[in-house]
C-alpha cells in the first residue's frame, strides 16, 4: 500500500520539488499550499495539491480531513513552509516579529499536533522538518529567522523523545541557501532597516547584497528532494542532516569551535567587521 504524503508549503522551491520527487517515486502526495493554482502546471497521477494555510487551525482540519476520508492515515508529514523576515531588533515591530513565528514555528507545530494522532493509532510515521542551516547559526538582519528555526531544532529534538514509543521517527533537514526563488517570494523586508537614514544602514549595505547573491547562486532544490527521499527511505537516518555547499561548511566548523572562535569565522567571511 502506497505511503501518504502531506507536504507543506509545497507550491515552490523545495517543497514542490520533494513533492514531484515523491510523487515519481509511488508516494500519494498532498501538496499543502495557500494558492493552489500555483499548481496547476503539475500533471502527476500519485498528486494531489491541497488548499492549507498553515496559520488556520480550521485550515489544517479540513485538509487533513479531505486526506483521512480517502486514505484514512497520514504516513509521512513534511514541515516545509515558511519565509524569511529580514529586519533589525531595535526596527521590527509586533505584527513582523509574531507573523515569522506563526508561520515558521506555530505553524509548524499546529500541523504536526493535528498528524501526530494519525500516525499514533498506526504506530509508525516519520515528520521531517525543514529547518536551515541559520537554525544552528545567527546572522545580523536575520534574528527572527534563525530564532523561528533555533526553535525549529529544539522541537525536533523534543519529538524525537515524545514520539518514539509510537514507531514515529522525526528529523530536520538543515538547508544551505539554495536557489528557490527565496529570495524573491519568501523574504520579507522592514521598510526602516533597509531605509537609508537607518542607523544599521552601512550593515544592510555589506550583508544584504551578500545573502541575496548567495540565495539566488545557491544549490539546485533537486539536492534537498533527493535526501528527503533518503530520508524516509533509511529508517536508520540520522537526527538531522545538512544539504547544500553553506550549510556542510558551516554547520561543522560550528561544531568545531568555540562560539568566540565561530563568531569571528563569520564576521570575517561576510564582511561584519566594520
Amino acid at each position: 500500500m502506497s505511503k501518504i504524503v502531506l507536504i507543506t508549503g509545497a507550491s515552490s522551491g523545495i517543497g514542490k520539488r520533494t513533492a514531484l520527487l515523491l510523487a515519481e517515486n509511488g508516494y500519494v502526495v498532498y501538496a499543502g499550499t495557500r494558492d493552489p493554482s500555483r499548481l496547476n502546471d503539475i500533471k502527476n497521477k500519485n498528486l494531489y495539491v491541497l488548499a492549507l494555510d498553515i496559520t488556520q487551525t480550521e485550515s489544517i482540519i479540513t485538509a487533513i480531513k479531505k486526506i483521512t476520508q480517502l486514505h484514512k492515515k497520514i504516513d509521512i508529514l513534511i514541515n516545509n513552509a515558511g519565509y524569511g523576515l529580514v529586519s533589525t531588533v531595535e526596527e521590527v515591530n509586533e505584527e513582523e516579529m509574531y507573523a515569522q513565528f506563526n508561520v515558521n514555528v506555530f505553524g509548524l507545530l499546529r500541523v504536526t499536533k493535528a498528524v501526530i494522532p494519525l500516525m499514533r493509532e498506526n504506530r509508525w510515521g516519520v515528520i521531517i522538518n525543514i529547518s536551515s542551516f541559520l537554525g544552528k547559526i545567527g546572522l545580523p538582519l536575520l534574528t527572527f529567522y534563525n530564532s523561528s528555526k533555533y526553535a525549529v531544532e529544539g522541537i525536533t529534538d523534543s519529538l524525537r523523545y515524545e514520539l518514539r514509543d509510537f514507531n514515529i521517527r522525526v528529523h530536520s533537514v538543515m538547508p544551505g541557501f539554495f536557489n528557490t526563488n527565496f529570495a524573491k517570494d519568501n523574504l520579507r523586508i522592514n521598510s526602516q532597516t533597509f531605509n537609508e537614514n537607518s542607523p544599521y544602514a552601512e550593515l544592510v549595505s555589506r550583508l544584504a547584497p551578500t545573502i541575496v547573491e548567495q540565495i539566488n547562486g545557491g544549490n539546485d532544490a533537486s539536492e534537498a528532494a533527493a535526501l528527503i527521499l533518503d530520508m524516509i527511505r533509511d529508517e536508520n537516518s540520522p537526527a538531522r542532516v545538512t544539504v547544500g555547499d553553506k550549510a556542510s561548511k558551516f554547520i561543522p566548523m560550528r561544531r568545531e569551535l568555540s562560539d568566540e572562535d565561530f563568531e569571528r569565522r563569520v564576521r570575517e567571511y561576510y564582511n561584519l567587521n566594520g
